[in-house]
């Protein structure tokens, strides 16, 4: 049986299982014939031809009961027409209210269907919502451009202090280095005027002597 799914039903099985089968096509067929009745029962066309209908009845029997007695198949009081009209009110309201359960039926399908796809946009939406939430979040955490730039501009005004800062240091060290280079010479030049003084004595005594 399952390797027979792919194939098409034969007619004759076909019209048998639409025929015992509940809710089969019939009842469908039915139910199209009954609501195109009653929607062309509710037609200004029906009101139209029903018009029509009737006084051609009357004129007809009235008509020939002036002409023969006999000959009208429906005279005053119009015995069989009221029978047909008794016999058209008594198929079409069973007609009317079944092309109605029919349209209740498919409200009410049409209404559920709204219900689910409410929900699932409902459901859809939620979610969009939890989904942009956690995005955020995870924006939050994420470094942004303008974060990265201000922690590259802390980190560059550090190295620049620190640069400015080791260049200061060199540059104290250098002038240390430089004033106790300039410190030693006047230290070693110190006593060489005394020497001077002490050895030009005896040439300044040695004329006074002669």
């Amino acid at each position: 049986m399952p390797d027979q799914l792919d194939q098409p039903v034969t007619r004759s099985r076909s019209r048998w299982m639409r025929w015992f089968r509940p809710g089969s096509s019939r009842s469908d067929g039915f139910g199209r014939f009954a609501e195109a009745t009653a929607r062309f029962m509710g037609s200004p066309k029906f009101v139209l031809y029903m018009t029509v209908f009737v006084v051609a009845w009357i004129a007809a029997n009235m008509l020939l009961v002036k002409i023969n007695e006999g000959a009208a198949w429906d005279p005053y009081p119009f015995i069989l027409l009221n029978l047909a009209f008794s016999t058209q009110a008594s198929y079409s309201a069973p007609l009317i209210l079944l092309a109605q359960n029919r349209q209740d039926d498919r409200d009410r399908v049409t209404a559920e269907q709204d219900r689910q796809r409410a929900q699932r946009n409902l459901e859809d939406t939620e979610f969009l919502t939890r989904e942009i939430a956690s995005l955020r979040l995870a924006m939050n955490d994420v470094a942004t451009r303008d974060f990265v730039r201000s922690e590259l501009r802390d980190l560059l005004e550090e190295l620049l202090t620190e640069e400015r800062r080791s260049r200061e240091e060199i540059v104290g060290e250098i002038v240390e280095e430089l004033s106790e280079e300039t410190d030693e010479p006047e230290s070693h030049s110190s006593p060489h005027p005394s020497r001077s003084s002490h050895s030009s004595h005896p040439h300044s005594t040695r004329p006074q002597g002669g």
